[in-house]
């Protein structure tokens, strides 16, 4: 998610500087970002003559005492991990940044803005994966969350040319909390022997015009993601949330989905292929 919150921002025209757990990694991740805009050119998606300045503002550091003081944005983007997410907000706030955001996809903002000087420039900002192609961004106002704070995020979100959907701080939010329950269902459903993946994936792409089926969109994800979710949003709803047996045993066998090679479809060749079909 970071390589394409990262992506987007720099495709506009913005300075980015992507942090990640050392300098080499992060240097790595500014590489990733060049390929895929290189990519983003070679479609047109990009103007060729202005790629080698967008790769110019790309910057790496180790930590975030690394970053300067005042930026416009900082955005923490890791695992669903509320105490690590935390620390690095907490250390991202000493750097004074107009604004603070999260890009978290479950937990709320109220919990994450615990112990910040400033809850007031802190709000959620949920990206969809992929970022360079997903054109909504979840705005979510925390109680403390600022209306000078949301205009800025607001104008944050129109220089990307996205769209937004302002919503109140709650676990899940809008998109999560409906995504995850049409997810589990579906998994519930091929555990009972309903239906086979693509067929379910099929019925909602095609009858309800979803750009993908809620399998196939967790593979995408990331399966072990879908499963931490889900657990947290269950100790916040109930049952309706609790992750399917099914579900457990894939991630606990390392079937992850795209990511891993192999989730409810084979994804070795690059592409979804039913499992039986491969």
């Amino acid at each position: 998610m970071g390589v394409g919150i990262a992506h987007r921002f720099a495709a506009n025209g913005a300075e980015v500087v992507i942090v990640d757990v050392d300098l080499d990694t992060a240097q790595g991740s500014v590489e990733r970002v060049a390929d895929s805009l290189r990519t983003a050119a070679n479609r047109g998606k990009l103007n060729p003559d202005d790629l080698d300045g967008v790769i110019a503002n790309l910057g790496a550091a180790g930590s975030v005492e690394q970053l300067d003081e005042g930026l416009d944005l900082i955005v923490e983007a890791v695992i669903e991990d509320v105490e690590l997410k935390r620390s690095i907000l907490l250390a991202s706030e000493k750097r004074n940044p107009m604004v603070l955001a999260s890009n978290t996809s479950s937990f709320s903002i109220d919990v994450l803005a615990e112990g910040l000087d400033a809850p007031d420039r802190f709000v959620g900002m949920h990206f969809f994966n992929p970022v360079w192609a997903m054109h909504l961004v979840e705005v979510i106002k925390g109680a403390a969350t600022s209306q000078e704070t949301l205009h800025r995020v607001l104008s944050l979100v129109e220089f990307l040319g996205m769209e937004q959907a302002l919503i109140n701080d709650a676990p899940g939010f809008a998109t999560s909390r409906l995504g995850v329950l049409v997810g589990i269902e579906a998994i519930r459903m091929v555990a009972e022997g309903v239906a086979r993946p693509q067929d379910i994936d099929r019925a909602m792409s095609v009858g309800y015009r979803h750009p993908m089926g809620p399998l196939m969109l967790g593979d995408l994800v990331g399966l072990d993601v879908r499963l931490k979710i889900a657990s947290h949003l269950a100790t916040v709803y109930g049952d309706r949330f609790e992750p399917p047996e099914l579900l457990r045993e894939m991630v606990a066998a390392g079937r992850l989905g795209k990511k891993s090679g192999v989730g409810f479809y084979d994804w070795t060749s690059g592409s979804a292929v039913p499992i039986e079909e491969t």
